[in-house]
């Protein structure tokens, strides 16, 4: 179990979906975060916005090495980008955004989206792209299609993540450092939780039924 050191309690004795997540986060490790990551950056419902700052309050706690946090989840988002980059090299633009649509509660235009920023930003976009919500999994995929030259890409997709995911880790660590009051409002903290999964997960399923119905209207 997870101890704090400066309460000593452990994580799961917040209970809910915190608890669990962190006892999760216990048990994957350092290198496991970076998998998500990995993940996260290939299937985008999957939020690092919830999984880094988690292991950045572990870190707070002395269960994770923050340092080698960065390191890895830094390396999952490299090697995600760098499977989007290559099947975008591999089949094109079109054709890769045709097949990548089919995954659950994923919708062509986040893929549309990624291709204008690229085209109006150009190679810079790997870099900024990757601090935006919606742009920042996507943006290898034009940037492969486009044939980018690879070491520029890894050079600006590594700097670029290597930011986001030490502000998140970071952010969470300073999280954890409040942990008597993260205790005490826990249960509202799950329920807060809860909300935003069942809101982002109705917002995606709406907005691909919706999708749907337009493309069968013109049709």
């Amino acid at each position: 179990m997870i101890t704090l050191l400066s309460a000593g309690k452990d994580i799961s004795d917040l209970g809910g979906i915190v608890g669990f997540a962190g006892t999760l986060m216990e048990g994957i490790g350092e290198w496991g975060v970076g998998l998500f990551t990995l993940l996260e950056t290939v299937f985008p419902p999957i939020p690092s916005e919830v999984i880094l700052p988690l292991a950045g309050f572990l870190s707070q706690q002395g269960e994770l090495n923050r340092e080698l946090v960065v390191v890895t989840s830094t390396l999952g988002a490299y090697l995600g980008g760098l499977l989007l980059y290559a099947l975008g090299a591999a089949l094109g633009l079109e054709r890769s955004i045709r097949w990548l649509s089919k995954l659950p509660l994923v919708d062509r235009s986040d893929f549309e989206r990624a291709a204008n920023w690229f085209t109006r930003h150009g190679r810079a976009a790997v870099f900024f792209g990757r601090l935006i919500p919606g742009v920042r999994s996507l943006i290898s995929l034009p940037a492969g299609a486009a044939r980018m030259n690879l070491l520029t890409f890894s050079l600006f997709t590594i700097a670029g993540s290597g930011i986001w995911n030490a502000l998140l880790i970071y952010l969470g660590a300073a999280l954890g450092t409040q942990y008597e009051l993260i205790d005490r409002y826990s249960a509202f903290l799950n329920y807060a939780v809860y909300a935003a999964i069942a809101a982002v997960i109705l917002w995606l399923v709406v907005r691909r039924v919706r999708r749907r119905r337009g493309a069968d209207t013109l049709a």
